[in-house]
């Protein structure tokens, strides 16, 4: 018998928000990628666009490497920006699980660093079943 799997879904990443209207913004998300529900974002300084917060400042994305919000939505922005749902303040809580960092966020404390930044927004992290 086939395993069947589902894709998550916005149940799997946010386990509380105490106002969608208050808690939530659109932005706009920079180009060149596809972006998975609950992806951590940085906000590129210059620009105002989102984009995968990463380990570290990356030329030309001063700023993004701060983590300041998680995607709601799968968003494809592969060939242009598109604009995409994010939660940009608390109170949220949100699962572990569902949370996807940057490529370069691979270290456990890098990750650690990023729940940090979030939580100062009132964005708490859990782990959540």
């Amino acid at each position: 018998m086939p395993v069947l799997t589902a894709k998550p879904t916005l149940g799997d990443l946010l386990k509380f928000e105490l106002n969608a209207s208050y808690n939530r913004e659109a932005v706009t998300l920079k180009s060149g990628t596809s972006y998975p529900l609950g992806a951590v974002l940085g906000r590129i300084t210059a620009s105002g666009k989102y984009r995968l917060a990463p380990a570290a400042e990356v030329v030309g994305d001063e700023g993004a490497e701060t983590a300041v919000a998680v995607l709601l939505e799968a968003v494809d922005a592969t060939s242009a920006d598109a604009i995409g749902l994010i939660a940009a303040r608390g109170p949220v809580i949100l699962s572990e699980a569902a949370l996807v960092f940057d490529a370069s966020v691979d270290q456990a404390a890098e990750k650690d660093a990023k729940k940090a930044q979030l939580a100062a927004l009132g964005l708490v992290v859990r782990v959540a079943a």
